[in-house]
């Protein structure tokens, strides 16, 4: 047996005061004389006799009252077989730490985990009333993390603790849970308590994990049945942009965490906070489903989407925002020298209010232009060089498209080396002016390319019946994406994409002398879906996690400074404005997204719509959410946990928070027995023996 508190003990020499009191208690007495004195004697002596007893057993009761009194303040236990050297001196910091993450929202027996641990918690610190160094640590890093105090103040503060949409690696946990007891105790023995339900997929790599041999862990999971949790892996747009007043197709990517089969879950389209769309998918066990939407957009411009389900009991992740930009405004730049005669090329882009159309000489454009272009026609022109050269491969560096039509005599090698640094190789002149009557048929389109996927689908199986015929001037080999061949397989138009930008090459003039190609049904598709293709597709949404997003913004100004500020709603109420760090880089700016270390303690990300502000006009809508690395419902078991730990004596972990009374089952192994109750127990009985001795015992 052992004493938590063992100066108490000098408390046993109040024994001696009753001891003293009833030795040299020395009464004077009277002699009253009787007449019958042998009667007298006889009863004297049985009353002396009898007194004694009566003292004796007071005494006795007395002594052992204020002995276990003393023991009670002294608060003895006995030791259990885990309590190392100075572990019961209660100097070393109590950290604990509660995973509050979003997957914690899930449940068992009706009742969250989260709610779960806080109670557990709650109950650990009866264990620690006396000690003034616990420590509590929560998934927000916040500033409260780096108090040390005591249980009450640690039991108040549980009261407010919310989910939190930052999920930590253990390793991180464990950094800052030392890090902050070292400042209060560098030279002390400290405990370290983990409450969570371990996910595998946020919690980091635990195989090869290790504490200092100085601290003690402890790792509590909090965990019940297997879960079943739906959610949105991506959505995308069947064509790189929207139409208004047209039907346009929206796909949606669900995936199914569960081990049980998802049937006839109801899926919802929301635009501008109206129900557009619905649909019904069946999802496999750890499968993907995809749903697809038909909707409509009355107006230009961006416009809030959502995608929403109702997949009990996580719900955190049934919701998933996305923003549409209706009708963007394509830049078409058409160079020229020798231009058809019936401006095919003009007749497509001009009339069309998608795009914004410019047409010069090559001779005499401002090459300043070329940044605000998506697309850029190069139309018989017979040499690229000079300024003109470095400007269009700057162009398509930077993410532009470049079509180009050979003039009637191509100079093959000015091209060859302008071409070549795009991985186009071997440009041959195949014919030159006067032309022969050699025109070649080209080949219907594959109707399985994705350039052509959305042209076709309402012909027939039979085909096209009359192709264009066309006379080639080159021939080109290198990488690249056949969109239009010959039936000989000889190229006619063909994609090479970069790694930013793109270049489409065609191997005929458009004039009608080399055919029919520009008056043909295949024309104005290629054209537009070439134009479309120009425009790189805006990303519906981003995530948190992604720590920086690119954006592409037009005319952008190098000295801008921009700002996020969050679109108040229902489902975000954070009045969130925010400048993150940023670079400009062409027409791209990159934002790099802030953590949620980097926020004030009144901030938080939230799921929902964002406003890119510059001098408080709104340049662009973004949609931001949460990585679904928290929706897959994926735990480490305790013995997967137990193996990884194996060979770490001073790390502990407990089968499961339900399974049988954690804090009595830590107390015992962990902390020791403890007497202090049953001492006061005895020190009430023996006054109580004494009271009852001096009331009742009469001699």
């Amino acid at each position: 047996m052992q004493f938590l508190f063992p100066s108490f003990l000098w408390g046993l020499l109040a024994v001696s005061v009753p001891v003293i009191i009833h030795l040299f208690n020395f009464r004077r007495t009277k002699k009253v004389f009787f007449t019958n004195v042998a009667f007298l004697k006889a009863v004297e002596t049985e009353t002396s006799s009898f007194r004694r007893i009566k003292q004796w057993l007071i005494l006795c009761s007395r002594v052992l009252f204020l002995a276990f009194l003393a023991f009670a303040f002294a608060q003895p236990f006995l030791p259990a077989k885990n309590v190392g050297p100075n572990r019961s001196s209660g100097l070393g910091v109590s950290s604990l730490y509660l995973d509050n993450s979003l997957s914690m929202q899930n449940t068992t027996e009706n009742k969250r985990y989260l709610d779960l641990a806080v109670t557990k918690i709650d109950e650990l610190l009866t264990l620690f009333s006396q000690s003034p160094n616990i420590q509590l640590v929560t998934n927000d890093f916040s500033s409260e993390d780096q108090a040390v105090t005591n249980a009450t103040k640690v039991k108040d503060r549980l009261t407010s603790i919310g989910l939190s949409p930052n999920p930590r690696t253990f390793e991180g946990v464990y950094k800052r849970q030392r890090s902050l007891a070292q400042k209060h105790n560098a030279s002390a023995n400290n405990q370290f308590f983990w409450f969570s339900d371990f996910q595998k997929s946020t919690s980091g790599n635990l195989k090869n994990f290790r504490i200092d041999s100085l601290d003690k862990l402890f790792l509590v999971p909090v965990q019940g049945k297997a879960s079943q949790n739906v959610f949105v892996d991506s959505v995308w747009l069947a064509s790189p942009f929207i139409r208004e007043m047209q039907n346009n197709v929206l796909y949606v990517k669900v995936f199914n965490s569960g081990d049980n089969e998802v049937e006839k879950l109801p899926v919802k389209l929301f635009i501008d906070n109206a129900q557009a769309s619905t649909a019904s998918v069946d999802i496999a066990p750890n499968s993907t489903a995809t749903a697809t939407f038909n909707f409509t957009v009355k107006d230009k411009g961006f416009h809030k989407g959502k995608v929403s389900f109702d997949d009990q009991p996580i719900t955190f992740d049934n919701d998933y925002y996305f923003v549409l930009d209706a009708s963007p405004v394509i830049q078409i730049l058409h160079l020229y020298q020798q231009r058809s005669a019936a401006d095919y090329v003009g007749k497509i882009f001009d009339n069309d209010s998608l795009f914004a159309y410019q047409s010069y000489s090559a001779n005499n454009v401002d090459v300043g232009q070329f940044k605000n272009a998506n697309l850029i026609v190069l139309e018989g022109v017979e040499q690229i060089a000079g300024t003109f050269r470095a400007s269009l491969e700057g162009f398509i560096r930077q993410g532009g498209s470049l079509l180009v039509i050979p003039p009637s005599n191509p100079d093959a090698e000015d091209y060859g080396q302008f071409l070549s640094g795009f991985g186009i190789q071997g440009i041959t002149v195949i014919s030159q002016p006067p032309l022969p009557q050699s025109q070649l048929p080209i080949a219907e389109p594959n109707r399985q390319n994705p350039f052509y996927a959305d042209v076709f689908e309402r012909t027939t199986l039979q085909g096209v019946a009359n192709t264009p015929l066309m006379q080639p001037v080159w021939n080109w080999s290198g990488v690249g994406e056949k969109i239009l061949t010959f039936r000989n397989l000889q190229n006619f138009i063909t994609a090479t994409n970069l790694t930013q930008g793109r270049v489409y090459i065609c191997a005929s003039p458009l004039e009608r002398t080399y055919g029919n190609f520009a008056e043909h049904a295949f024309f104005v598709p290629t054209m537009y879906k070439i134009a479309s293709m120009s425009v790189r597709q805006e990303r519906a949404a981003y995530n948190f996690s992604e720590g920086s997003i690119t954006i592409d913004i037009p005319n952008v100004k190098k000295n801008a400074t921009y700002k996020l500020k969050s679109v108040v709603s229902e489902a975000n109420k954070n009045n969130l404005e925010i400048i993150p760090i940023q670079r400009i880089n062409g027409n791209q700016l990159t934002l790099e997204l802030p953590k949620a270390t980097q926020l004030s303690d009144n901030q938080l990300l939230e799921s929902g719509y964002y406003e890119l502000q510059l001098e408080g006009k709104t340049e662009k809508l973004l949609a931001l959410n949460h990585d679904n690395e928290e929706s897959k419902m994926e735990f480490y078991t305790p013995e997967e946990l137990k193996s990884f730990f194996a060979g770490q004596k001073n790390v502990t972990i407990f089968d499961n928070l339900l399974d049988g009374d954690f804090v009595k089952t830590f107390q015992e192994t962990n902390i020791g027995t403890p007497l202090w109750k049953y001492c006061v127990i005895l020190a009430l009985l023996f006054l109580a023996i004494e009271i009852l001795l001096i009331r009742f015992m009469k001699g």
